[in-house]
């Protein structure tokens, strides 16, 4: 039995989190369970994740990173090479993985080493937009600074 999740509370009472609102949505809507390749995702530090991605027999010339704003996909591509014919292929040839990112989130570096392809991911936040200290003046403060007045010229009669 599958219920579906009705997020329109959510949706009238926050502000700025349609991303994850419609994210979590299409999850719950998702009908197919994509198993292969295999994958794990660690969070190795506060900002830092690690996706490390099962791809035997796969070479590096046949894998494809892309980071499209807050999705990265990674995709392989055996290359077509000799005319076999095939009895049964259960050794699949081609794969698409693609995985919703948060903002700020940067490939750092990606590594192919014994079939195990390892990518790491960093949050970089903008400077201007991490938290940052508020002064408050008191009213003394407030009193001290004068208005400036502009004197009108005097007119002769």
């Amino acid at each position: 039995m599958r219920t579906n999740l009705d997020f329109a509370p959510l949706f009238r009472s926050s502000i700025g989190f349609e991303r994850m609102l419609n994210a979590l949505e299409a999850a719950s809507r998702a009908e197919t369970i994509d198993n292969w390749p295999p994958y794990d995702i660690v969070k190795t530090g506060e900002d830092d994740y690690r996706i490390a991605m099962a791809v035997a027999g796969f070479s590096r010339e046949e894998l494809a990173i892309t980071q499209e704003q807050n999705m990265l996909i990674v995709a392989g591509q055996k290359a077509n090479g000799e005319d076999v014919q095939y009895l049964h292929r259960g050794i699949a040839g081609r794969f698409q993985r693609r995985f919703d990112l948060a903002d700020y989130m940067k490939v750092a570096d990606a590594r192919l080493v014994d079939g195990l392809l390892t990518i790491d991911l960093k949050r970089e936040i903008p400077e201007e937009m991490k938290p940052r200290q508020i002064g408050i003046e008191t009213g003394q403060a407030m009193a001290k600074a004068q208005p400036k007045q502009i004197e009108a010229g005097k007119h002769a009669a």
